[in-house]
């Protein structure tokens, strides 16, 4: 008897379908393979089906049985082939059809009963993509897979109770679908600082690293902070979290893909609502930043996306995952190349780097004597490539926070500009960019190419000639050009002014062009 169950093969954040064939023949002497290039995880699944079928009750067929997951030619990995496996098996044990417009996806316990598994929100976006009735998958997992709009998702606990409801008893319950609609903060408005994040109003002084951290997180761009240390940097970087907007439906389904595929959802995850926030120490391998393995895991560019990389020691991390920095910032993607295929993850972030000046940090401080040779100051610098700085839209020197300033703040302790009060200027602007561009894909000013800058970025001929002198005088790249329009473009947008003038041009330059230390 063959029964065919339908299942997916994931391969980054794409999935294919795969073809669970499960013959029971009546000839043969008994045994029990798998065949179609199945990995070490999948052909383990023949003790872990045998067992869970036994141990639920079921009579286990003493026979020749053969499992081909088609097609064969594409390596299949992971413990979610167990339930349609096991579900073939059943069939031909208890009688039942299983329908072609259905997708099974779990792995089981011995005991009969499903476990929490990984990808599940992959495969029932391709359940949705390919029009499939409905998936049936972990009880635990019902929350990610229910995000779907369009498909039926049964959550099963045991065999015992799906194979009751493939007999027509109907005793298991349909997943409510998952309601987004309220307000775009969501799940995580409660919490938004519980987890780390540090609120504007707590960090005295640096009045102008405040106003870039809000240009940065308006218009999706990258930040360097340059100082001595404790400056603030880390506390400023940890508070553009605090500022920035929850992610809408769409950003959230992009964002959950990614961790989904790393195994990082646990039971009852849904989708994720709140931007993501990485902070990898500058030990991080080259495989641990870009991604990597036999089948490409994603790293933490991709883990970053639609939200923030902060990279603090910025000189100090390995150089060639410095540059290896470069394709994602322009592309917004990342290409991973293995003996088994091309997999591209999704990294669009906002890349956020501190650093000292030099190793021992006081270079140019007026009040510390720096005890650094030039020698010394000139290789820590030249730790990052000159096409790697001219990538980040922001460079900004953030000083030693004077003794007087601690008192007033001490004293004030209320009257602070919050992180709420930002955060609710960045969603207006947002708004408008969101507006402005909901027919040429893109989300912010930072994914502007030269074409919709020609189209989106209006200035008057003054304005221009500013720039251009700028751009001579300063021996200007036309990246730097560029990264200059956005930068004007997302401070007009803070204003919500429609065309950019000479003081939106005139406070992007000095961003870009102002003298920065040793950078």
């Amino acid at each position: 008897m063959l029964t065919v169950v339908n299942s997916v093969a994931s391969r980054g954040i794409e999935s294919i379908l795969v073809k669970v064939e499960v013959n029971v023949a009546s000839r043969g002497f008994p045994s029990f393979d798998i065949v179609g290039l199945p990995s070490k995880a999948v052909a383990e699944s023949r003790e872990r089906v045998k067992t869970a079928i036994i141990n639920s009750g079921f009579s286990f067929p003493n026979k020749k049985i053969t499992i081909n997951l088609a097609p064969a030619d594409i390596p299949k990995e992971g413990s979610f082939y167990d339930l349609p496996i096991a579900v073939g098996l059943l069939a031909s044990i208890s009688g039942f059809e299983v329908s072609n417009d259905t997708l099974f996806f779990g792995e089981l316990s011995l005991d009969g009963s499903l476990r929490h598994t990984k990808r599940v929100l992959l495969a029932a976006i391709f359940a949705g993509k390919y029009d499939y009735k409905c998936i049936f998958v972990p009880q635990v997992n019902v929350n990610e897979a229910a995000v779907i709009e369009g498909l039926d998702v049964f959550g099963i606990s045991s065999l015992v109770q799906l194979s009751k409801h493939m007999l027509d008893e109907n005793n298991i319950k349909l997943a409510s679908a998952i309601d987004f609609s309220g307000g775009e903060d969501g799940l995580y408005e409660a919490k938004r600082l519980g987890d780390g994040e540090v609120d504007l109003s707590d960090i005295v002084g640096q009045e102008f690293a405040k106003r870039a951290l809000e240009i940065a997180a308006a218009g999706g761009h990258n930040l360097l902070m340059v100082g001595p240390p404790g400056a603030g940097k880390t506390m400023l970087a940890k508070a553009l979290g605090s500022i920035l907007p929850s992610l809408d439906f769409k950003e959230s389904v992009e964002v959950t893909q990614i961790y989904s595929a790393a195994g990082l959802l646990g039971p009852g995850d849904s989708l994720i609502r709140k931007r993501p926030f990485r902070y990898p120490h500058h030990t991080t391998s080259f495989s641990g930043m870009i991604g990597g393995g036999v089948n490409p895991k994603p790293g933490e560019i991709s883990l970053a996306h639609r939200g923030v990389l902060f990279m603090d020691e910025f000189p100090e991390f390995n150089r060639r995952v410095l540059e290896s920095l470069r394709q994602p910032l322009e592309e917004g993607s990342v290409s991973i190349v293995r003996s088994m295929g091309c997999v591209t993850y999704p990294s669009k972030f906002i890349l956020v780097a501190a650093s000292n000046p030099c190793p021992c940090g006081y270079y140019n401080e007026p009040d510390c004597v720096c005890k650094c040779t030039q020698y010394q100051v000139s290789s820590y610098v030249n730790r990052i490539s000159g096409p790697m700085l001219d990538r980040i839209d922001l460079h900004i020197n953030v000083g030693k926070v004077q003794i007087r300033q601690i008192c007033d703040h001490e004293k004030k302790r209320t009257g602070f500009e919050t992180s709420k009060n930002v955060r609710d200027r960045i969603k207006k602007t947002r708004k408008v960019q969101r507006e402005r561009y909901r027919n040429e894909g893109i989300y912010v000013n930072t994914e502007l190419n030269s074409k919709l800058m020609d189209k989106y970025c209006r200035m008057s001929g003054a304005t221009k000639q500013i720039l251009s002198i700028a751009m001579e005088k300063f021996n200007m790249s036309m990246r730097s050009y560029h990264q200059t329009i956005r930068l004007s473009r997302t401070i007009a947008d803070l204003e919500l002014c429609e065309e950019i003038s000479k003081s939106h041009v005139m406070e992007a330059l000095q961003y870009r062009v102002k003298e920065r230390g040793v950078y």
